[in-house]
């Protein structure tokens, strides 16, 4: 059965991408390139699924917005 999972994507300070499952909490990973970054977040979740038994909470994915605030 194929299942499909919302991931959100950065930019951290060194230049990494980093992904995460807000779905799967404590899914992520990281690599310098989209491509690898890819590979690596199917393999995170495959792994959460499979060796975790973790299930997926129902979240529904709206938007991302930027806030500024006065630090």
């Amino acid at each position: 059965m194929k299942r499909e999972f919302d991931v959100v994507i950065e930019r951290d300070t060194d230049g990494y991408f980093v992904a995460s499952v807000p779905s799967l909490p404590g899914c992520h990973t990281q690599a310098k390139s989209m491509d690898k970054l890819s590979e690596r977040i199917s393999e995170a979740i495959s792994l959460c699924l499979e060796e975790y038994g973790m299930e997926e909470e129902p979240i529904e994915f709206v938007g991302i917005q930027r806030v500024a605030v006065e630090a």
